[in-house]
């Protein structure tokens, strides 16, 4: 479920439409939760399917890191690609804003986090990074983690209208973590090994 307090607006030609802010989402904000209406297909549900269905799947799904495809039911899969995103996957099923989203802002994620199938090249941003890679996971885990636990400690400070889709597990972590009692989880377990056979 992506944040409420967001909307689906045309962003260019480029890149088409995005999912803008509609109020300041201060830095800490939970941006999108995986939630019971998200549709999560197996490998072999998808392959199994014609090709105009495989089609929007290849185009809006990410793959977990079972290699299962998540299929996000609301505008979340409208959030765009940035080699410098204000928004990143964390390991907990969740992602956080890692700066401060004003009025207006695109939302954006960094699709290396996504474990996506094929490398695509993005949009130039003046960044040294131009093309997005299967393993970008492996590659800068430790940058985004960084990235997250700067600002992780304020989740438990921001409103966050997506807590009531977390599981009370999950939220517990997330103020074990707060509190300094648990490690952040690294998001390189969000790689999925394509090697390493799961059902």
């Amino acid at each position: 479920m992506i944040h409420p307090n967001t909307a689906v607006q045309f962003i260019s030609d480029d890149m088409g439409h995005g999912v803008v802010a509609t109020r300041l989402l201060p830095a800490g904000t939970i941006t999108w939760a995986l939630d019971k209406f998200d549709r999560v297909f197996h490998p072999d549900e998808v392959q199994a399917l014609e090709p105009v269905y495989r089609s929007v799947l290849e185009t809006y799904c990410f793959r977990n890191k079972m290699g299962h495809w998540v299929f996000c039911w609301d505008h979340g899969r409208y959030v765009n690609h940035s080699f410098n995103p204000n928004c990143l996957s964390t390991a907990y099923g969740f992602e956080i804003a890692i700066r401060d989203i004003l009025p207006g802002e695109q939302l954006t994620n960094d699709y290396g986090n996504l474990n996506i199938i094929e490398p695509f090249s993005g949009i130039d941003e003046g960044t040294r990074r131009k093309t997005v890679y299967p393993d970008d996971l492996l590659r800068y885990h430790a940058e985004w983690d960084t990235q997250i636990q700067e600002v992780f400690h304020r989740i438990v400070g921001v409103e966050q209208p997506l807590k009531e889709v977390l599981s009370a597990a999950t939220w517990e972590k997330v103020e074990n973590i707060v509190q300094g009692k648990d490690a952040l989880e690294s998001v390189r377990n969000n790689y999925y090994d394509s090697s390493v056979i799961r059902n």
